[in-house]
């Protein structure tokens, strides 16, 4: 029995999804691993290309996600709870692999909209940020107790904000602990910053810059990256999808040294040049950002 390929209408619209398909090519029979599940729009096309419920695999660290993931399971589909490192490195113990395997980076729609998730300043709510809210580092944990060197290091590396932003934004949350919510750290990231703004709101890259801290999420590609090709069959197809700059510069890393490793490398890259989300699909607006990388296990 295949599921449906579209998500319920409270579930956002998958990035990039013509394009994942098409480079991924997935084939009747096939096995599929989604590493990022999120709310199962991905999963969901694929699964309906190979309806091969029972050799598919879907991990999410988010606790919401996997509810809504629940629906897979009824038809045989494994789900994990998990973060994709650790479910990475369960699965290769296992000696499993798959025919195709995703990976997508992006905090998910609900999420963001979520206001108690404490992602985003649009939705006012406690400085959480935790995709796995079994962890017990949260974003209040963050700013009340670092170090105004720690907090300029993480708005600076991985906010991309300029040394000397991220500096005066650190002296500000510092001075002003204790911060409970989004709206009070958005507020006097704007205060602080004093600059003037039409379309990216000033605490933009700060709230980006703390969700990163929060999630270890570049440190979780740096260690996943290396660890895919042993999830692949040979002729295996890896598609990832990053968001901004920092991920996509690692996924892109990474994909140059397998292009240049000669008879050593595990991957033949499929693109050249990522796949655009601001070209290739414009009606989606989460996919501005987007960027879609492909390989096949050699």
């Amino acid at each position: 029995m295949s599921i449906k390929a579209h998500p319920p209408h409270d579930l956002h619209e998958p990035v990039l999804l013509g394009a994942t398909l098409d480079l991924l090519d997935p084939q009747k029979g096939e096995s599929y691993l989604d590493l990022t599940a999120g709310y199962g729009g991905h999963a969901a096309a694929f699964l309906e290309k190979t309806d091969a419920q029972t050799s598919a695999t879907l991990v999410d660290r988010d606790d919401y996600a996997i509810g809504k993931l629940s629906r897979f399971s009824e038809n045989g589909v494994n789900l994990m709870h998990t973060d994709f490192v650790s479910a990475t490195k369960a699965l290769i113990e296992q000696g499993k692999q798959f025919d195709i395997v995703l990976i997508d980076l992006g905090v998910s729609s609900p999420q963001l909209d979520q206001g108690e998730r404490g992602f985003s300043f649009k939705n006012g709510g406690p400085l959480d940020m935790r995709m796995d809210r079994r962890q017990e580092l949260t974003a209040k944990k963050l700013v009340n107790t670092a170090s105004v060197r720690d907090i300029t290091r993480i708005i600076r590396d991985y906010g991309e904000e300029p040394a000397g932003k991220a500096k005066r934004i650190a002296d500000a949350i510092v001075r002003s602990r204790p911060l409970n919510t989004t709206d009070e750290l958005a507020e006097l990231i704007k205060q602080t910053v004093h600059s003037g703004w039409k379309k990216t709101h000033p605490a933009t890259r700060t709230f980006q810059a703390l969700r990163i801290a929060v999630n270890r999420e570049l440190e979780q590609i740096e260690q996943v990256l290396p660890l895919l090709p042993r999830l692949l069959k040979d002729g295996g197809r890896l598609g990832v999808i990053s968001f901004h700059s920092l991920e996509d510069r690692l996924v892109k890393q990474y994909f140059t040294e397998q292009a240049n490793s000669g008879y050593e490398a595990e991957l033949r890259i499929l693109t050249k040049k990522p796949i655009d989300g601001a070209i290739y699909d414009v009606h989606n607006p989460r996919a501005r950002s987007a960027k879609l990388r492909a390989a096949v296990k050699i």
